[in-house]
């Protein structure tokens, strides 16, 4: 498999890759860890990121720390798989800026109101901290993972798979479409920042049933909404999933 990027526009542009290769790009792989709760790191074929030589290892909390020492923000995330499903593991030094004021390039999670496509109002992320259900995605150690579908076409985002304004390592407070530390989705330009939290409404493409999830807000580009979160948790070092919230992951079936 060959990929190539336009760094320009941050589009993919498939090179003899035939649509069985590129459908095995968008739904990745299946987990090769013996515990359905173990996240491992998966590196894009014909990427280059930091975790490339920890391709298919459990991830840690710890590897994180250590790539966010090297950033200008502190921010680090990955790829990784979990049951064969796609996420994104991010870390924000959330503990260590939370009690700061809100400026450019010192990055916590923010808690905003969540809005369907149509406008009309959801709920708050703020529920994550107010109701017992959410109870599960409290944020902790400094990190989210993410459901890595996008709601527009249910491709996959990525993080700095290519080099354009947001994907720099520089962060804006405010959910805006300003500043990089976006997750991206190569194939029709979908942004998301994922150190905005709140609530939001999807579908079932096959069923058209709604449902209200917990997720991270969709900032520009095609996509209608944002994308889950799942609740997850820190075992020694290793970073494993939760299995609740399991209908929020449908909207793609």
């Amino acid at each position: 498999m060959r990929l190539s990027f336009n760094t320009a526009a941050g589009l993919i542009t498939m090179a003899s890759l035939g649509s069985v290769g590129f459908a095995s790009f968008l739904m990745g792989q299946s987990s090769s860890g013996d515990s359905d709760s173990a996240i491992t790191f998966y590196a894009p074929k014909g990427s280059d990121v930091w975790y490339s030589s920890m391709d298919g290892q459990p991830m840690t909390h710890q590897s994180f720390v250590t790539e966010a020492a090297n950033s200008e923000t502190g921010m680090s995330a990955a790829a990784g798989l979990w049951s064969g499903l796609p996420v994104i593991a991010t870390y924000v030094p959330h503990q260590e800026n939370s009690s700061k004021p809100l400026v450019e390039n010192e990055p916590r999670f923010q808690f905003q109101d969540g809005y369907t496509s149509s406008g009309a109002y959801v709920g708050s992320g703020y529920e994550i901290n107010e109701k017992e259900e959410y109870a599960p995605l409290s944020v902790h150690d400094n990190m989210i993972i993410i459901f890595s579908r996008c709601p527009h076409l249910c491709c996959i985002p990525g993080w700095q798979l290519v080099n354009n304004d947001f994907t720099t390592d520089n962060w804006y407070p405010g959910g805006t479409d300003s500043g990089g530390n976006k997750l991206f989705c190569i194939c029709h330009s979908s942004r998301y920042d994922p150190t905005v939290i709140e609530k939001n409404r999807n579908r079932n493409r096959s069923s058209g049933a709604e449902f209200d999830y917990i997720g991270i807000k969709r900032t520009g580009g095609p996509a209608p909404v944002g994308m889950p979160l799942i609740p997850f948790v820190v075992n020694g070092d290793l970073i494993e999933a939760l299995p609740d919230f399991k209908d929020w992951y449908t909207f793609c079936a």
